[in-house]
């Protein structure tokens, strides 16, 4: 069967994803990918179409919140804006809304666009935030199409991520999409990455690209490994 280098759904996963991921995100997953190998575009692994898969991992995931929110407060805290500014937030790879959520509780004026390639998870997102009371904008679409930063909209203020890009696994197409999130920033705005940065070369080799990518400054503001949060300024 062959596969597109691009697609960052079709590698296999070669890579151990057992280190027990949050995944609120774009969504990875320490379920080993031992099922749903047969579902379409040739994707193996974790079948994020699958609204039963879905639903299984966020019941999975929902028992890390503890461990995760030591990490999501780190993110919160490095957002370079007063708490009551009229910012928009970009959140990449924002499955059912983890990361997001942090943002609007700590940003009453943020105005959220949430990207995933799942469409389940995007439903899911659109239940937590059912109640809520600001708008939320929602894009399926996929980080490995060179089209996606046109689907997002923006330009942005803020662009989070939490253990989303790394499913890319190649970390050519990881650059590439530090270099789309770089384009889809206001000047002066800030990108605050979430990622196993250190199952996938190092944070120094992240903060290489980033910088290659067009950022003036990147650097961890979170490391424990191998999950950091990498701040990094345009």
């Amino acid at each position: 069967m062959s596969h597109d280098p691009k697609d960052s759904h079709s590698h296999g996963h070669s890579h151990d994803h057992s280190h027990g991921h949050d995944h609120s995100h774009d969504h990875g997953h320490d379920h080993h990918h031992h099922h749903d190998h047969d579902h379409d575009h040739h994707r193996h692994g974790p079948d994020w179409h699958s609204d039963r898969y879905v639903d299984d991992w966020i019941a999975r995931d929902a028992r890390r919140m503890a461990e995760r929110m030591p990490i999501l407060e780190a993110l919160i805290a490095a957002v370079p804006f007063p708490t009551d500014a009229q910012i928009d937030v970009l959140d990449v790879g924002g499955g059912n809304g983890a990361v997001t959520e942090a943002v609007l509780d700590a940003f009453p004026s943020a105005r959220l666009t949430l990207q995933d390639f799942s469409e389940p998870m995007l439903a899911r997102a659109r239940e937590r935030f059912s109640t809520h009371d600001r708008a939320i904008k929602y894009v399926q679409c996929d980080l490995s199409d060179p089209a996606w930063p046109q689907q997002v909209g923006g330009p942005f203020d803020l662009v989070v991520s939490g253990e989303a890009i790394h499913h890319l696994e190649d970390l050519a197409a990881m650059a590439a999409c530090y270099e789309a999130v770089h384009g889809l920033l206001k000047p002066g705005g800030c990108f605050l990455d979430y990622d196993l940065f250190d199952n996938f070369g190092g944070v120094p080799l992240h903060q290489h690209s980033m910088k290659v990518a067009g950022f003036k400054a990147a650097d961890p503001v979170w490391h424990k490994h191998p999950t950091a949060v990498v701040k990094a300024v345009k």
